[in-house]
């Protein structure tokens, strides 16, 4: 008797579930573990299934046994480690927790659903049984997605923290409620995709989701997973990709989430040198066990297929392939081959890539990843990692550093600008000015900027510039597009009021007019990732901290020639006239962007919307321009169509 209702409850796994399982390779597992409402021989209720193969006895426990361990018992499944029960009469709704009775020590444990669709809000930790059911209206963007993720795409990325964009009273907006502000906001700001602060179900607000607990549930707090589809969908009906910040690098250790899950360490190495990552005080997934990586993969393939999402930036890579990573001699274990490489991890990010894009080629992953590691945006078939893009973190170091200097002493540091032309087309990068570099005393993007007033701004709106014109996808975090002045703080939302102030108002016209000069010249996106993309007019400037150089498009029937474009950053608060740069052709090169047009809050000083090409040979070309630089600006110009002699 006592195996007819297992027989019953083991309807949802199947052999094969249970093999890809232990193997390592199932990336479907929330279709199958977790709490699922249903109805099997004519009785409505929910499947429940939890991996636990080192516990005595497990339960599922809830408002509707009262909590009490061991009410409603869940059966083994094999020898896979998993338990597994169904109870008739519970559905949607309905909060739990499984009881853990381990085999070790005695111990006893309530644990959230490590598949969970739903949390309570914290600080309640309880699990809800939910639906993913959705009427999705955005066919329209997801059979154009592949064109607007292409690496010969325009992608300018809006990062933000849902919790502190705009709020009501003080209290965060809600998903629905902030769906439609924002899709508008972004598309008049000409962003093209949403990168979010991960929304996965965190306990610790101040961790902005970075200590993620619910790997397969999107955060209560601003509302339900319907509520977040339709956040999704209202920005895709916009035009507009979401991209979601993603954490397999580490876990808290709270008591109902996976840490010590089963009396043992189950998701995480049992050896603090490899399990305890001591920067964050938290815990290591163990990529070398095959269940923790089919969790894993499983993680990331859910938001694709059932949240519609368009990307994955992937955190702390760098934390995952080195074994040694902010540790001391001593506090570490080398691989197999006496190196400081983690091999687990590496072939566990490879093995995500391949199936990231083999289930949805149209998507992209891009890695957070801080080192020199090699082809980290390479295929995996070549030797790479298999990521589509890298946050080129080095970059956007050393254009800070270059930034935060007086401009009478940044001639001393001109390779910090130049440095990039070594290795920029060796990945295909993300230039960021991320949330990381607003917090923790970094103070504010125009806070770095040197000077009084008008030259923090003239420097930002240059940094912006110079940013959009690089090679490379572009990143900028809230508040920086309207110049605030403090500190990102989650606590609080951006100082929207600044906009009342016509240099803050200038600032985010001038970003806006980059994103859109960036979308609509093919000569500045085509080839973001291609050296043929990028040329060097003047990379050794430095006496005048000027630097110039050429950004291409693909060719065109008549050469590409009006694909060109010519870009000049003066970083001197100095005006520079009579400055020559050289032109492939003669015409009038027309001045599509000027940083200190009076429109963004500057001085006005430029060449008059453009420049007549003479032929006087310079910079090895047959042609030049005699220009204006104005100060602590840049300029780009393009020849006119047709105007050449």
């Amino acid at each position: 008797m006592a195996d007819a209702p297992r027989k019953r409850t083991r309807t949802i796994l199947g052999r094969e579930d249970l093999y890809l399982f232990n193997e390592g390779t199932h990336n479907r597992l929330y279709a199958k573990l977790g709490a699922h409402p249903r109805t099997t021989s004519g009785v409505s209720g929910t499947n429940f299934a939890v991996w636990a193969p080192n516990a005595e006895n497990v339960s599922v426990i809830g408002d509707f046994n009262n909590w009490q361990p061991g009410a409603t018992a869940l059966h083994h499944v094999g020898a896979s480690g998993i338990w597994e029960t169904f109870v008739p009469g519970i559905g949607r709704g309905a909060r739990y927790k499984y009881r853990i009775e381990s085999r070790h020590d005695g111990f006893r444990v309530d644990k959230a659903d490590p598949f969970g669709f739903l949390q309570e809000v914290p600080p309640a930790t309880a699990s809800i049984v939910w639906d993913l059911d959705y009427p999705w209206n955005d066919r329209p963007w997801l059979e154009k997605r592949a064109a607007h993720n292409a690496f010969d795409a325009a992608t300018s990325i809006y990062e933000m923290h849902m919790g502190s964009w705009r709020r009501n009273d003080g209290e965060p907006l809600g998903y629905r409620d902030v769906a439609l502000p924002l899709a508008e906001y972004i598309r008049d700001m000409g962003f093209t995709h949403v990168e979010l602060l991960p929304v996965m179900e965190h306990p610790f607000f101040g961790s902005w989701g970075y200590q993620t607990t619910g790997y397969f549930a999107p955060t209560s707090r601003f509302g339900t997973p319907q509520d977040f589809m339709y956040f999704i969908d209202v920005l895709h009906q916009h035009g507009i990709g979401v991209i979601l910040d993603w954490v397999p690098s580490h876990f808290p250790g709270d008591a109902h989430g996976l840490h010590y899950f089963d009396g043992t360490h189950l998701f995480e190495h049992a050896d603090p040198r490899q399990g305890f990552h001591p920067d964050w005080k938290s815990y290591i997934f163990n990529y070398g066990r095959n269940e923790v990586r089919s969790f894993l993969l499983s993680s990331a393939l859910f938001w694709l297929e059932h949240y519609h999402i368009d990307g994955l930036r992937v955190d702390a890579v760098a934390s995952m392939l080195y074994l040694d990573y902010s540790r001391k001699d001593g506090e570490w274990i080398s691989n197999e081959f006496g190196g400081r490489e983690n091999l687990a991890a590496i072939s566990f990010l490879r093995q995500l890539n391949r199936d990231v894009y083999a289930s949805f080629p149209d998507t992209q992953t891009m890695a957070e990843e801080s080192t020199a590691w090699p082809m980290v945006s390479r295929p995996t078939y070549v030797g790479g990692l298999g990521f589509g893009m890298k946050w080129d973190m080095g970059w956007m170091h050393d254009t800070l550093d270059y930034m935060e200097h007086d401009p009478v002493h940044r001639s001393y540091h001109h390779g910090r600008l130049t440095f990039r032309g070594v290795y920029a087309f060796t990945e295909n990068f993300v230039l960021p000015l991320s949330h990381d570099e607003v917090v923790h005393g970094k103070g504010s993007l125009i806070g770095k900027m040197p000077g009084d007033d008008w030259q923090r701004f003239a420097n930002l709106r240059l940094l912006f510039g110079y940013m959009f014109t690089q090679p490379g996808k572009k990143l900028v975090f809230m508040g920086g597009e309207i110049g605030q002045w403090r500190e990102w703080n989650h606590d609080d939302q951006l100082d929207w009021y600044l906009l009342g102030n016509e240099r803050h108002a200038g600032v985010q016209h001038w970003v806006r007019d980059l994103n859109r000069f960036y979308r609509a010249e093919r000569a500045a996106h085509e080839l973001d990732f291609d050296p043929a993309g990028f040329q060097w007019l003047d990379a050794d400037d430095a006496w005048n901290s000027v630097l110039s150089y050429v950004r291409r498009g693909r060719p065109v029937d008549d050469g590409g020639a009006d694909e060109e474009l010519l870009v000049i950053c003066n970083f001197t608060p100095l005006v520079r006239r009579n400055y020559r740069v050289g032109v492939p052709t003669v015409g009038f090169w027309q001045e599509l962007l000027n940083s200190d047009a009076k429109l963004y809050g500057g001085g006005g000083v430029g060449n008059l919307g453009g420049v007549e090409s003479v032929p006087i040979p310079f910079h090895g070309r047959p042609h030049s321009l005699n220009l204006t630089l104005p100060p602590l600006g840049i300029l780009v110009l393009k020849r006119e169509r047709g105007a050449a002699a």
